[in-house]
């Protein structure tokens, strides 16, 4: 379990960033960008076991914040 936690740890440090941006950019909001950002770095936790490949988690982390943004009233 901890080297699933570091790796989402690291995962979480590197793209943090550039998906809060993107999620800011989407919303106008800080505050919905965070919300956003926290749920696609939630709904990649629990695909992190069955997957490797970085790149792959990257594009969900961007698919799973316009999924978000497009569902916000």
């Amino acid at each position: 379990m901890k080297v699933k936690s570091s790796r989402f740890d690291s995962l979480v440090a590197r793209y943090y960033p550039a998906v809060y941006n993107f999620a800011s950019r989407l919303t106008d909001d800080p505050r919905e960008a965070v919300v956003l950002t926290h749920d696609a770095f939630k709904s990649i936790q629990k695909q992190l076991r069955n997957r490797r490949d970085e790149s792959a988690l990257a594009s969900i982390l961007i698919s799973a914040v316009i999924r978000a943004g497009l569902t916000t009233p």
